[in-house]
C-alpha cells in the first residue's frame, strides 16, 4: 500500500504548520461543524458561486464543494515555492516571445520544431508581434503537487486564461467570517489584495500608443460560461468593465467601447475567451463572441490582449516536458521547480512503455483540461484500460503519460469527522512590468476517499489556503 505524505502529521505528532489548528478540529463539535458547513454553503449559495459542467442535462450550475479544513504553508514552504513559480514564468514568456519570433531554442535543436509550429495552439497569426514588455502570459496558473516534506513537483501549467482565483477569494472571507477568531490566533499572509495586484499588471502592460490612464476591460464570453460568476467578481473588485463582443468595436487604430457617454477608448483587454474566438476576421469566422478587427489593431500597437493570442502553446501537456530546458536555455539556471517524469506517446519508446504499464499511469490528452479526457491507470477498470488503450494507439502523438504520484493529503472534514484527501495547489502568478503572486492560492481536494482527480468537474472541491507570516 502506497504511503501518501500527511502534511498535518508526522506519525502521531502534528507539523509545526498545522499546531494551532490541532485544539481547532479536536474543540469542535460534530453538531457545530454541520452548522458551520451548512452556513458555508449557504453564504456560497447567496453569492453565487457556481460552476458549470457541460453535457449535463437540465441546469447544469452547481456548488462547488467548500472544506472548512484550511491548508496550511511555512513562510520558508512558500518563499521557495514562490521562487520556482516565478522562475517558471519568466521561462515561459521567454519561450513565447522566442517562437513567435527567431525561434532560438528550436534553432539549437532543445526542443522539436513540430511540437511548436505544428502545435494546434500555434498562431501563425501572431508571428512577430511582440506585445507590450515582452509578456505573451500576464496570469500564469501553476498546479503543484506535493509529495514529501519537500517534495514538490508541477502537474502543469496553465498560461491562457487560468480560472479558480475567484475560489481564493471567496474561500478565505468565508473562512474569515466563520472563524474569526481563529485569525485572530494565527498570523496569515493575506490574499485580498489579488484584484489589485492583477489591475497594477494589466495597466502595466498597456500599449505604447496608450496616453495616460489606460481603460482595462475584461472581455466575458457571456453567462452561459462555466467561469462567468469569476468574470463578473473580477471586474467588480477591479473597478473594470465587464465587457462582452458586442460591447466592443474597431473603429481606425483603436478599439471602443460602447457606453451611454458615447464611445470610450480601450486600452488592455484582459480577455477570457479563446483565440478561435476573439476576431472572426483573423480566427474562426463563425464567432460571434469576439471583436471584428481586433487583430489588426493588436498588431498595430493600438490595443494589449492578456493572455497574447497564442500563448497556448506554451502549456500543451508535450511542450510542458520541455519547460526545465527553457528554463537552462533562457535563464542560465537550474530548474527550482520538477517536473513530474513524463512519457510522450508519439514517441515510439515512450509508447511501448505506457502501453506496458497502462495499469499503473496516468494518461492525459494533449490539449485536455478539468479532468477530461483522462486515464487513472490504477483506479480504472480492465474494460476502461482496454478502451483507452485504444484511443492512445488510434492518435500516440495526442496522450502524455505520467507515473501516477503518491499526492499529499491533508485533513478534510467528511460524513464520518475527519480524514486525510488528496490536494493539489494553484497559485496565480501575474506578469507584468514585474512578477508578482500573493502569498496563497486555489487548493483543490479530492472528496472521494482515495481518489487522485481534484477537478471541481470531477467531484472535487475547494480550501482556503494558508501561508504563515514569518
Amino acid at each position: 500500500m502506497t504511503a501518501f505524505f500527511n502534511e498535518m502529521y508526522q506519525g502521531q505528532q502534528v507539523r509545526a504548520p498545522y499546531a494551532a489548528l490541532g485544539d481547532w478540529m479536536q474543540s469542535m463539535p460534530a453538531e457545530l461543524r454541520s452548522l458551520k458547513q451548512a452556513e458555508a454553503e449557504q453564504l456560497f449559495r447567496r453569492i453565487g458561486i457556481t460552476f458549470a459542467v457541460y453535457g449535463e442535462g437540465g441546469d447544469p450550475d452547481r456548488l462547488i464543494p467548500f472544506d472548512m479544513f484550511p491548508r496550511v504553508f511555512t513562510a520558508g514552504e512558500w518563499s521557495r515555492l514562490e521562487r520556482g513559480i516565478k522562475q517558471r514564468a519568466k521561462a515561459l514568456n521567454a519561450f513565447l516571445v522566442d517562437v513567435y519570433g527567431r525561434g532560438e531554442i528550436v534553432r539549437a535543436g532543445r526542443i522539436p520544431g513540430n511540437l511548436v509550429y505544428q502545435n494546434a495552439a500555434y498562431e501563425k497569426a501572431v508571428v512577430g508581434i511582440k506585445p507590450p514588455k515582452g509578456v505573451y502570459s500576464h496570469i500564469v496558473g501553476i498546479d503543484l503537487v506535493r509529495t514529501g516534506p519537500d517534495d514538490f513537483f508541477v502537474l502543469e501549467d496553465n498560461c491562457r486564461t487560468p480560472s479558480g482565483v475567484s475560489y481564493m477569494l471567496e474561500n478565505r472571507e468565508i473562512m474569515m467570517r466563520m472563524f474569526p477568531d481563529l485569525f485572530r490566533a494565527n498570523r496569515i499572509e493575506p490574499v485580498d489584495n489579488y484584484p489589485e495586484i492583477l489591475r497594477r499588471t494589466l495597466a502595466s502592460v498597456a500599449p505604447a500608443k496608450c496616453k495616460g490612464d489606460p481603460t482595462v476591460v475584461i472581455l466575458t464570453p457571456g453567462h452561459f460560461n462555466s467561469a462567468y460568476y469569476e468574470h463578473s467578481f473580477l471586474a467588480d473588485l477591479m473597478g473594470v468593465e465587464l465587457v462582452e463582443g458586442q460591447d466592443l468595436f474597431v473603429e481606425g487604430e483603436f478599439v471602443w467601447m460602447r457606453t451611454t457617454e458615447g464611445p470610450r477608448r480601450v486600452d488592455v483587454i484582459y480577455r477570457r475567451i479563446d483565440d478561435a474566438f476573439i476576431d472572426p476576421l483573423c480566427f474562426r469566422p463563425d464567432s460571434m463572441l469576439g471583436i471584428p478587427g481586433l487583430m489588426d489593431v493588436y498588431r498595430s500597437g493600438g490595443v494589449s490582449i492578456c493572455s497574447a493570442p497564442g500563448a497556448g502553446v506554451a502549456d500543451d501537456k508535450a511542450v510542458y516536458t520541455f519547460v526545465p530546458e527553457m528554463v537552462r536555455f533562457y535563464l542560465g539556471e537550474e530548474p527550482l521547480l520538477q517536473n513530474v517524469p513524463t512519457w510522450q506517446c508519439g514517441k515510439a519508446d515512450d509508447l511501448a512503455h505506457v502501453l506496458d504499464k497502462l495499469p499503473e499511469l496516468v494518461v492525459k490528452e494533449v490539449h485536455g483540461s478539468g479532468g477530461y479526457g483522462m486515464l487513472v491507470g490504477p483506479k480504472s477498470s480492465k474494460a476502461e484500460i482496454e478502451a483507452f488503450r485504444a484511443r492512445i494507439v488510434a492518435d500516440p502523438g495526442n496522450y502524455i503519460a505520467q507515473p501516477t504520484l503518491a499526492l499529499s493529503t491533508t485533513p478534510t472534514f467528511v460524513n464520518e469527522g475527519v480524514a486525510p484527501r488528496h490536494v493539489d495547489l494553484r497559485p496565480y502568478c501575474l506578469v507584468g512590468e514585474s512578477i508578482e503572486l500573493v502569498p496563497g492560492g486555489l487548493t483543490r481536494v479530492a472528496l472521494k476517499e482515495g481518489s487522485l482527480v481534484v477537478n471541481s468537474s470531477q467531484g472535487g472541491g475547494v480550501k482556503d489556503t494558508w501561508v504563515l507570516a514569518e
